[in-house]
């Protein structure tokens, strides 16, 4: 079930419905029973789509990962392959269909997604196995429904596509992800962007409505306003160790496709007498999203506020659990084992989420977690930028993670428009004498997109950024928020700092600090047809949906929602993003062969 998906402002669960749709139609047309052999990387983002069931339905009786070699053997009359355009994955598709047993052929198919590739294709044709397909098609997977506000397309790459290899085809799918939201939620009238990337998908996106004009359906406009944010407006904001309780998850275990993995051992449930024997060793896979109701509550709330949070549920699960003493009569006895498997729901949540927390502390209460925010912090606020840092030195020469290093030098750079020469020369030939000379091409790729530079001769701009966004709050109040700062205990994250001027009082009030940041800033209107206009109710918000290309974190979501609930913001935000991102698999993205070459 995807209830979760309802609960929001928009209805997110027609998304996933016409998304179903689409894979039903595929299946159906591979008539008989089915394996299908997967793409790895897409086996998540379908997870949120279908479950196997749905596939059961359409008589897919197997699945294999796409490997080398053979396919196994299976009793089923088509082979259908589920892979994104790439041709490595064509090689691997060649090798299994040329190695197809003759005595007992079998139908093959190649879904693409999300588009077909002429490449994949020729590449096929030049190994000789393009003929044997009889349907090769594309399944367009753009923009994912992650939760009652959320969307991804989870391109894994579209950060390093973009501003690394100047290759624009994830701006194209999100264009298309736009134009497939607007078919099913109405023409969105106001657009609001920043950013090259951000023109870009603006321009296509009108284009292909001039090409389509006339061919939509009569839709009552959802959305008010859509606002496209450039990543490299804000390159900050991703280094930043994100301190909200699901931020601190992805920052310390990784939150993939909805799921997280975690240590066993915290989650072993143990019987009496039976001491600490046979620990479970499978990490713990649970998944999380609004469905869970404690999850909903305490998700985008600062660490420091979630022990209070937790310790408040337990109270009121303790308390509903003795109700059963008060439960005299046979009605009060069936009302309360009708309330039973919730309350036995809502335990087993606590229990979890203590368990996480608990682990969460583990890591935030050591001097290395303190020390390395205290230094974020100091930069942060512009104190000893320009000058070589002896804790990154100190982290250097302990041979701490490579990441945590690339983080802290290019968090330094960007809050000092740049680095000393002699600085920067420093980091890099300490960086490389003690993790070798294999990083050179990852420190020339954090340097080609901005985050790692030599200082200009123009001056600092970020203090003047800082001041007149507020960027920095002091005193930011962890337990009871007043403002968008408490995601990072004391900094405001300036892409939404962006979005929130944008709703009020408009974009015109910080005009001069929109010159400094990088990119175009521009706005664009579209016609809404006739009679289509929204009549808005006294006192009913706007709807605006914001669009970061290059990737979000789940502090700048949590921070979007504090928005949203604000008594008097007006404006509730719908979050749409390329990727679901944290400073470790940002930075990553940009190494080359990150596996192999971190130490």
């Amino acid at each position: 079930m995807a209830s979760h998906l309802f609960c929001g402002r928009v209805n997110l669960n027609i998304l996933r419905e016409a998304a179903r749709k689409d894979l039903r139609e595929f299946l159906d047309k591979c008539s008989g029973s089915k394996a299908i052999v997967w793409d790895e990387y897409l086996t998540g983002p379908f997870g949120l789509i279908a479950q196997y069931s749905l596939l059961k339905e359409h008589e897919v009786e197997k699945m294999f990962t796409l490997k080398g070699g053979r396919i196994p053997s299976a009793a089923v009359k088509n082979i259908v392959f589920f892979v994104r355009p790439r041709l490595e994955l064509m090689d691997i598709i060649a090798e299994n269909v040329a190695n197809e047993d003759k005595l007992q052929p079998r139908e093959f198919h190649i879904l693409f997604v999300p588009r077909r590739s002429l490449l994949c294709e020729q590449r096929l044709k030049e190994k000789g196995v393009l003929n044997s397909f009889t349907n090769i098609d594309e399944y367009i997977l753009d923009l994912i429904p992650y939760d009652g506000d959320l969307l991804s397309m989870e391109s894994e790459s579209s950060f390093r596509e973009c501003y690394l290899e100047n290759d624009q085809t994830s701006l194209y799918h999100a264009a298309k992800g736009l134009m497939t939201l607007q078919a099913l939620y109405g023409t969105i009238p106001q657009i609001f962007g920043k950013g090259e990337c951000a023109r870009h998908v603006a321009n296509m996106m009108l284009r292909m409505k001039r090409e389509f004009a006339g061919s939509h359906t009569q839709i009552l406009p959802v959305f008010d306003t859509l606002l496209l944010l450039d990543r490299n407006v804000d390159l900050l904001t991703p280094l930043a160790t994100q301190l909200t309780y699901e931020g601190l998850i992805d920052e310390i275990f990784g939150i993939t496709n909805g799921y997280v993995k975690l240590p066993p051992e915290k989650f072993a449930q143990k019987k009496q007498g039976e001491g600490g024997k046979d620990l479970p060793t499978e990490p713990k896979k649970l998944q999380l999203n609004s469905a869970e109701e404690l999850y909903a509550e305490i998700r985008d709330k600062n660490f420091n506020a979630v022990g209070a949070a937790l310790s408040k549920k337990a109270k009121i699960i303790s308390a509903a659990f003795e109700e059963r003493h008060n439960a005299k009569t046979v009605g009060e006895i069936k009302q309360f084992v009708s309330q039973l498997p919730h309350m036995q729901a809502a335990r087993g949540s606590l229990a979890n989420h203590t368990s996480i927390a608990e682990l969460i502390k583990d890591i935030t209460t050591s001097e290395d977690f303190f020390d390395s925010l205290t230094v974020e912090q100091e930069f942060m606020t512009g104190v000893d930028t320009d000058k070589v840092s002896t804790y990154i030195e100190d982290c250097i020469a302990q041979k701490d993670p490579l990441i945590k290093i690339l983080r802290l030098v290019c968090m330094q750079s960007v809050c000092n428009n740049g680095l000393k020469q002699k600085v920067l020369d420093y980091y890099k030939k300490e960086i490389l004498q003690t993790y070798g000379y294999k990083h050179i091409l990852t420190l020339k790729n954090i340097e080609k997109v901005g985050l790692l530079k030599p200082q200009s001769t123009m001056r600092n701009n970020y203090p003047t950024i800082r001041k007149t966004l507020k960027l920095w709050m002091e005193d930011a109040n962890e337990q009871n928020p007043n403002d968008i700062s408490y995601v990072y205990s004391g900094y405001a994250p300036l892409s939404v700092r962006l979005t929130q001027v944008l709703a009020r009082p408009g974009w015109r009030s910080i005009e001069e600090v929109l010159k400094i940041l990088p990119g175009p800033h521009f706005e664009e209107r579209q016609l809404v047809p006739t009679g289509l206009h929204k009549k808005r109710q006294p006192g009913e918000n706007r709807t605006t949906l914001v669009f970061f290309l290059g990737g979000v974190t789940y502090a700048e979501i949590a921070a979007l929602r504090f928005l949203s609930h604000m008594e008097d913001s007006g404006t509730e935000y719908i979050i749409a993003t390329t990727k679901l991102i944290n400073g470790t698999s940002w930075i990553k993205s940009l190494m080359d062969n990150p596996e192999e070459n971190l130490p």
